[in-house]
């Protein structure tokens, strides 16, 4: 970082600034972690030489904390892969059911913004389809923060809902899927060249919110880029160039994914890539009846309150999905 030329470089030395903060921040905690356990042995020997229940109480508490602590630190440790800095992009497309599972998706988006507000990362509405009655068909959003895609990097796949439909008159159960698809938003440091005759651009009338403007005209984009078949699309912005100027961004961000998604393929011999998640690749169930229970089909992770998970409470989920060594 002395180097004359390392300021010159924005988007590099922002990285590496990033990066050095983070590692500064695990030695730092380990630092600490360790004086407050040789403080806190000392104390409980004083503690137990007296016989001070309520102290040796309290010093026990103060371990419990220590060891969250640990161990968010730990998590941490696991973020260390090329793009796990990186902001996010995710899509959220129901699956078959109609209203069920439109429904069901529109859950799912809550329940990431929701986790994207208690971490206080910033959250960006790129593209919305809504479904027939209730719900959405399709929506992508862009979390932006430290490590959002390390963190919900594990996410893509299929979610599984079983509840008593609320749509249903003769309250019968009902099972809903929505598939999630999460891939980095691509810094500017980063070249992916992409060739124009390789794309197919086509404009649209928009179908979400932003009043009559937005519905009136052909405001809305979608790219398809024709070799790899990945298809993107945004409708946020009431002009035409700034929606295509988002998909030409998140085209880069998909291709990207793709290409760390085939050279770990290659590596580890994967099946498939998430380009090609399929419906019966389900990581995860949600049930609300008939008893309360969220799984996680990957990890064996489970939850009892799957109120606090679908109000964005998924941390557990994600830590266990990073411990996971494939």
């Amino acid at each position: 970082m002395l180097d004359a030329n390392f300021w010159q470089d924005k988007n590099n030395s922002k990285k590496v600034v990033k990066e050095k903060k983070l590692f500064e921040d695990l030695i730092n905690s380990q630092n600490n972690s360790i004086k407050k356990i040789t403080d806190l042995n000392d104390l409980y020997e004083l503690a137990v030489e007296e016989q001070n229940i309520s102290l040796q109480e309290e010093i026990l508490s103060n371990l419990i904390d220590l060891r969250l602590l640990v161990k968010k630190n730990e998590v941490k440790c696991f973020l260390s892969n090329e793009a796990d800095p990186l902001d996010a992009y995710i899509e959220i497309h129901a699956g078959a059911g109609g209203t069920e599972s439109q429904d069901w998706a529109d859950m799912l988006r809550r329940m990431y913004l929701k986790w994207s507000d208690q971490k206080n990362f910033k959250s960006n509405l790129i593209s919305e389809h809504k479904g027939d009655e209730a719900g959405i068909k399709s929506a992508t959003i862009k979390i932006e923060g430290d490590y959002v895609f390390g963190w919900l990097k594990k996410e893509s796949g299929i979610h599984r809902l079983v509840r008593i439909s609320p749509f249903d008159s003769g309250a019968r159960r009902h099972t809903s899927f929505a598939s999630v698809w999460v891939y980095p938003v691509v810094d500017e440091n980063i070249n992916i060249e992409i060739n124009e005759k390789d794309l197919r651009i086509d404009t649209y009338r928009s179908s979400g919110a932003g009043g009559q403007h937005v519905n009136t005209t052909d405001s809305a984009v979608r790219i398809t880029h024709i070799p790899t078949k990945i298809v993107v699309q945004c409708q946020n912005e009431r002009s035409q160039h700034k929606n295509k100027e988002t998909c030409m961004n998140m085209l880069k961000a998909r291709l990207y994914d793709y290409e760390i998604q085939k050279r770990e393929q290659e590596n580890q011999n994967i099946e498939k890539s998430k380009v090609e998640i399929g419906w019966g690749h389900q990581i995860r169930s949600y049930v609300l009846q008939p008893y309360r229970l969220v799984k996680d089909n990957r990890t064996n992770f489970e939850s009892t309150s799957p109120d606090k998970v679908l109000d964005g409470d998924i941390d557990d989920f994600l830590e266990q999905s990073l411990y996971q060594i494939k």
